[in-house]
């Protein structure tokens, strides 16, 4: 049975710049290559789940302008179900500018545009299709009232979600409670749990307000750990050549939200997760570098 995924979030047109190391204040440094590309991380996670072989809907805004056009362009190409997507008349698509030193660590800053402006029209005219879903997906790079619209929007009809806490943002308790499962890595843990000081199990399991929640911190090279009232424990990633992190967390909660929606055990579906963003940072960009179900699982099976 095919996985049907809703995701409501942000598409951004990425601005990427290769160099040898970050630029400090007031410094310029030369870069060696610059690639622009969708991205955004609604976006990134739809392309991720399409490419997994799920059935994916975005629902989000764009704005009438060429980086739109780039975000619709993409989604076809990728079969991802645009009905619901939404050109702003008055607003700009978001853009992402990157910077990525030799070592794939990287700095973004964003500015989101008419992924603000989504609202609550948007997601009562997808109402149908979102009853007929296993998971739906959300973010924060949209305004978080519709976050919490979204949420709300699947719980009365029984779906399954995921809020992915990113990028770090504070949200209301009662809001991180329409989630079944909440994914941070470990910096926005500390800012959605506002908890310093805490091992990655504490500060999730402040996060946890019902027995049905389960709390998955990305740990980067370590691989994830998942939080429950009644356990925890890490999944180990997978050893791999990193080219660039860029998009690596989006990689993981496509990956997950697949192999949740298509029934698998918690432990596995992390394991899909991880290898699905191991095989991410292997290569340069974002949406481009998602990897496909082959490959996820060709890495699975190597590792047994």
């Amino acid at each position: 049975m095919t996985a049907k995924i809703v995701i409501v979030g942000s598409f951004n047109t990425d601005l990427t710049s290769y160099m040898e190391r970050m630029p400090r204040p007031g410094e310029t440094v030369s870069g060696r290559k610059f690639v622009t590309g969708p991205g955004g991380k609604g976006s990134n996670q739809a392309v991720a789940a399409a490419r997994l072989g799920a059935d994916v809907t975005f629902i989000g805004r764009v704005g009438q302008d060429v980086f739109g056009d780039l975000a619709l362009k993409t989604w076809e190409q990728e079969g991802i179900n645009t009905r619901y997507v939404v050109r702003d008349p008055e607003h700009a698509t978001g853009v992402a500018p990157i910077f990525v030193d030799d070592t794939g660590e990287n700095s973004i800053v964003v500015v989101l545009g008419a992924n603000l402006n989504i609202q609550a029209a948007d997601v009562d005219a997808a109402a149908d299709l979102i009853a007929q879903a296993d998971i739906v997906l959300t973010q924060l790079e949209i305004n978080y009232d519709m976050v919490a619209y979204a949420l709300q929007a699947a719980k009365r009809r029984g779906v399954k979600t995921i809020l992915n806490p990113a990028p770090a943002g504070h949200l209301p308790a009662e809001v991180v409670a329409l989630a079944d499962f909440i994914t941070p890595n470990e910096t926005e843990l500390e800012v959605l749990s506002g908890k310093s000081g805490l091992t990655a199990e504490q500060a999730a399991r402040s996060l946890l307000t019902h027995d049905g929640q389960t709390v998955v911190v990305t740990l980067g090279a370590q691989g994830a750990q998942y939080v429950r009232q009644d356990a925890t424990g890490v999944i180990p990633t997978f050893k791999v050549n990193v080219v660039d992190t860029t998009g690596a967390g989006d990689a993981f909660n496509g990956g997950l939200a697949v192999a949740l929606a298509e029934g698998k055990p918690l432990t596995e579906a992390i394991a899909f997760a991880n290898a699905t963003a191991a095989l991410c940072v292997t290569r340069p960009g974002t949406a481009p570098s998602m990897p496909c179900r082959d490959e996820v699982e060709a890495l699975l099976a190597s590792a047994k």
